[in-house]
């Protein structure tokens, strides 16, 4: 890692940023243009910001029969929910309505992070993330991605890595 997160220059403030600050957590803020018609979010944080998508990773809510909960998982890759659901404690689990993850997260859909979420939920981090020194998830808005060590993701989260993949 470069340096710590925040300060000027560092880009925008989210609850995401704020969250990192606040625990200590050292992340690298990246920021690119966003286009409105994009809807795969993840791919194209992977290709603004030259980044290999496996190194990319996307937030997803999903609602099962114990609550709601995040699974965080490559963009490459595709959400296991029978995986995420038993990692959860669940026995099954959906995708959340959008509004609903929307307004648990306190983020707009295609910029929801991981950190510093409205309502703090059951977090597990695909293992496939542990590869790489650094991974890059949502700051908190379209077209900004932190970019933090695996390990510190999870720490600030308080969330588990496992196995929540397709395949």
């Amino acid at each position: 890692m470069k340096r710590k997160g925040g300060g000027a220059g560092a880009g925008p403030t989210t609850a995401a940023t704020l969250g990192l600050v606040r625990a200590g957590i050292r992340f690298v803020p990246h920021v690119y243009e966003h286009d409105a018609a994009a809807t795969d979010f993840g791919a194209e944080a992977a290709r603004e910001l030259g980044v290999d998508a496996a190194r990319v990773f996307k937030t997803l809510m999903v609602a099962t029969d114990a609550g709601f909960g995040i699974g965080i998982v490559s963009v490459r890759d595709q959400l296991d929910l029978k995986a995420l659901a038993g990692a959860l404690g669940a026995k099954k689990a959906a995708m959340a309505d959008k509004a609903v993850a929307e307004r648990k997260s306190g983020y707009v859909v295609g910029g929801i992070s991981p950190v510093g979420q409205k309502t703090p939920l059951d977090t597990v981090l695909d293992d496939a993330a542990l590869e790489f020194e650094t991974i890059f998830v949502s700051g908190g808005r379209r077209g900004f991605d932190i970019e933090l060590a695996p390990g510190d993701l999870v720490e600030v989260v308080r969330g588990r890595v496992g196995r929540i993949r397709r395949g």
